[in-house]
């Protein structure tokens, strides 16, 4: 029973396996042979396990390469994503979405260099004055945005004026060295293409690509070229009086003090070609003397009557026209480097170095700073950098170099606190500052009234008369 069981099993077995009989088809004479397949392609070679490991590792890198362009074009899409997002907008009609202008200014040409969009710079193109500004308003009409930029320099900001009032978005920047490699190559070419690269970034959210320098108002600007041409004045003056004394050196005079006044210039016993020499240098000397006066004292009566002690009028006035505006800094750190009175640093890991002040910013303030920092030394102990510093300066050991040191730290730090006053952060109260106090006005009595004994009067007059 059992052998029957597996020999049927056995016959079913090879019945499954056997493939399924297909009735034979005879093609029609018309069908076209049946095509030929491809031949197998031939096995595989295996790889060693060297070469499969070199294989993995190749795979692997290229994942990881793949990998980290992704990720850097994901996030360069991010930071010029709203770069590139306004232009597609601001477009419009016109060709392009920004033009960006380098001008390397000078007196009768304009050296200049255009960018189109985040394109290559193009090459530079120069132009004189008028034709510069017909070219530029050309721009307005190849893109919805023109930018521009251009150095500050002894041509004030009459050609940031027109080119805004064309339309243009012009930036006027503290002049720099651009050859930042050390090419010692400067052209004015070249330095038109790097204020185009950098106003570049500038547009594109850099904003530390440049310094961009405030342009004053008209009456601002005015303002303060008439405190400064008070201040080449008098470096006028002392050159002619420099030059006076150079002369009575020259044939073994010694001239000392202001050499040109009336008094001294009969004292003087010098021989007769030196006052040959010196006559005309008087003159001049005196007639620039009447000038200053004259903007002396229209500086002085523009000044506030209430001052603290040790802060004249003439230094108010001439600090006020120089700033402009005490409220376009936001904190003390801009201020104090405004005035380039801070110290130099060269500072690295646990190595620190301060040396002499920098000298950034407003030159023009300095000798203001300095100069009230010594008359507030006198006339105001209790303020709080001179309180703290009064008994290092008298010190009679202290060093002159030192003295020094502290003057200008106290011009600092007055500068920051008069900027804390301008701007209403405290008063001269709390800072410790005395204000001068202001002359009593003096009133003259009442003229009684006349009598009305008119025959008095009149024998009053006729004496009187009668003496004169």
């Amino acid at each position: 029973m059992i052998k029957q069981n597996k020999t049927t099993n056995k016959v079913e077995k090879q019945t499954k396996q056997a493939p399924a009989a297909t009735p034979k088809t005879v093609p029609p004479a018309t069908t076209a042979p049946a095509p030929v397949p491809p031949a197998p392609p031939p096995s595989a070679k295996p790889l060693t396990a060297k070469e499969f490991r070199a294989e993995l590792k190749a795979q692997q890198v290229q994942r990881l390469l793949a990998h980290v362009d992704q990720q850097a074009e994901e996030l360069v899409n991010e930071m010029m994503g709203s770069r590139q997002a306004l232009p597609a907008i601001a477009k419009g009609d016109k060709a392009h979405a920004i033009i960006k202008l380098g001008i390397d200014v000078h007196l009768e040409r304009y050296v200049v260099v255009r960018q189109f969009d985040g394109g290559v710079p193009q090459p530079a193109q120069s132009f004189s004055p008028e034709a510069f500004m017909k070219w530029a308003q050309k721009q307005l009409e190849l893109a919805a945005q023109v930018y521009s930029c251009y150095e500050a320099g002894p041509f004030g900001y009459s050609l940031h004026r027109k080119l805004t009032a064309l339309g243009l978005t012009n930036y006027v920047v503290r002049p720099r060295d651009w050859d930042e490699y050390g090419k010692q190559v400067k052209t004015d070419k070249r330095d038109a293409k790097e204020l185009v690269l950098h106003l570049d970034r500038y547009v594109g959210g850099n904003t530390e690509a440049f310094c961009v320098v405030r342009v004053p108002s008209q009456a601002q600007e005015q303002a303060r070229s008439r405190s400064r041409q008070r201040e080449s004045m008098q470096k006028e003056r002392q050159r002619l009086a420099a030059q006076g004394r150079s002369h009575a050196l020259y044939y073994g005079a010694h001239l000392q003090g202001e050499w040109w006044r009336e008094a001294a210039w009969k004292e003087w016993v010098v021989p007769a070609i030196v006052r040959e020499l010196l006559e005309p240098l008087r003159r001049l000397i005196h007639a620039l003397e009447q000038e200053l006066n004259v903007l002396t004292q229209a500086l002085q009566a523009a000044a506030p009557a209430e001052l603290p002690l040790g802060l004249g009028k003439l230094t108010y006035e001439t600090l006020e026209r120089e700033i402009c505006c005490w409220n376009r800094f936001e904190n003390r750190r801009q201020i104090a480097s405004y005035t380039g009175m801070c110290p130099k640093e060269d500072s690295s890991a646990d190595r620190r170095f301060q040396g002499a002040i920098n000298k950034h910013g407003n030159g023009r303030l300095r000798p203001l700073l300095v100069e009230t920092s010594w008359r507030l030394v006198q006339y105001q102990p209790t303020y709080k950098p001179v309180a703290k510093w009064l008994p290092v300066l008298t010190h009679p050991k202290t060093t002159k170099s030192k003295r020094k040191q502290i003057i200008v730290a106290i011009g600092r730090c007055f500068g920051v606190d008069w900027w804390r006053v301008r701007t209403q952060r405290c008063t001269l109260e709390q800072l410790g500052l005395k204000v001068k106090p202001t002359p009593p006005e003096v009133t003259l009595p009442a003229r009684p009234p006349a009598k009305a004994n008119h025959s008095k009067a009149n024998h009053k007059s006729a004496n009187t008369n009668t003496v004169l």
